[in-house]
């Protein structure tokens, strides 16, 4: 008879409309039995860190049109991208011991039937960063710089939510290929973040601006070659009037518009017509055939310290809810991981 132990969790209350709130999710505690079905293909998975990202806002909303991701389940738990150490395994492709990164559950024991996991491939550095620069986030800004944007030494770069987990990347690949680049965040912190820390030439608080078009023409007197598109909305619009021609415009998420009922309209696209502008929206997934090649490119820019990246840990299980809220409000500080056990 296989062990039987208690698995802390986080469940989804209810949809939510709105900003989402702490008391959308509650902890609780089930058992799990540490042993996987006989020929289930599974993995049983201990959590190490999980990823909170602003994606998982619109699977907390019941059948979101036209979303390429399903929705949450109310009363089971919540799931995400993470980080964890493989307890057993009926799957082929990996083995007790394995560390692995990809989806798994809000909790602190994953019975995972169906793997969208990848192996560890560097242990060297913090397992942690799977949840970003090495995982989802970090392949990304990879993908939507490099393969969405085809960016070119020298180029105008402007970068919406810049210091959240994808963004601050972005700005660092920017200035590696010798690109001006301009961030634009929610706080002093987070603009000095980006100008002292990140290597940014520019950046402004969107929420000190009362006109974002004339804060755009102040950093951008010539206009801007690429937008990577973090945030939608009023910003969209403003971007839309700056653009050069011949822009790119990598449309990777929109967290202005996660918690309206109603989206923002956006009125100034005709300037895609006028000023010959590519905009065009990616998934990381389409990508994941890159990893290796993305791995060979950003593991020596991490040792050598030509990248930067910044975390936020929230310690513990029942920290995760407010983690995950707090991502709407931007209390965030870089890429924001909950840290739920110790290999």
């Amino acid at each position: 008879m296989a062990e039987m132990v208690s698995n802390k969790q986080v469940i989804l209350k209810n949809y939510v409309s709105g900003f989402p709130k702490e008391t959308d999710m509650y902890v609780t505690t089930s058992l799990i039995e540490l042993k996987v079905p006989k020929g289930s293909n599974g993995v049983l998975l201990k959590n190490l860190y999980l990823s909170c990202d602003p994606y998982m806002r619109p699977r907390m909303t019941k059948d979101m049109e036209g979303s390429y991701i399903e929705s949450f389940e109310p009363g089971l738990p919540i799931s995400g991208n993470g980080v964890a150490k493989v307890l057993d395994s009926e799957n082929p492709e990996f083995k007790k011991g394995d560390l692995v990164w990809g989806m798994t559950g809000w909790e602190e024991y994953s019975l995972i039937t169906s793997p969208y996991l990848f192996k560890v491939p560097h242990a060297d550095v913090p397992l942690s960063y799977y949840t970003g620069i090495l995982g989802m986030p970090g392949m990304t800004a990879y993908a939507g710089f490099y393969e969405v944007c085809s960016p070119k030494q020298g180029e105008c770069v402007f970068i919406s939510a810049a210091s959240g987990a994808v963004g601050q990347l972005v700005g660092q690949f920017a200035k590696l290929l010798g690109c001006y680049v301009v961030g634009s965040a929610g706080s002093k912190d987070k603009v000095d973040l980006l100008k002292n820390r990140l290597g940014f030439d520019e950046a402004f608080n969107y929420k000190e601006e009362p006109d974002l078009n004339a804060a755009l023409i102040r950093c951008f007197p010539e206009g801007i070659d690429i937008y990577f598109e973090n945030v939608g909305g009023k910003m969209l619009d403003a971007v839309l009037l700056n653009m050069k021609v011949g822009g790119r415009i990598a449309v990777c998420g929109m967290i202005s518009q996660y918690n309206l009922d109603e989206s923002d309209g956006v009125h100034n696209l005709m300037r895609l017509i006028s000023k010959r502008v590519r905009m065009e929206g990616f998934l990381v997934s389409d990508y994941n055939h890159l990893y290796p090649k993305f791995l060979e490119m950003i593991i020596p820019h991490i040792k050598g310290g030509k990248i930067v990246y910044v975390e936020d840990t929230a310690e513990g299980l029942e920290s995760a809810p407010a983690a995950l809220v707090g991502l709407f409000s931007g209390r965030n500080r870089g890429k924001q991981v909950v840290a739920v056990a110790s290999e």
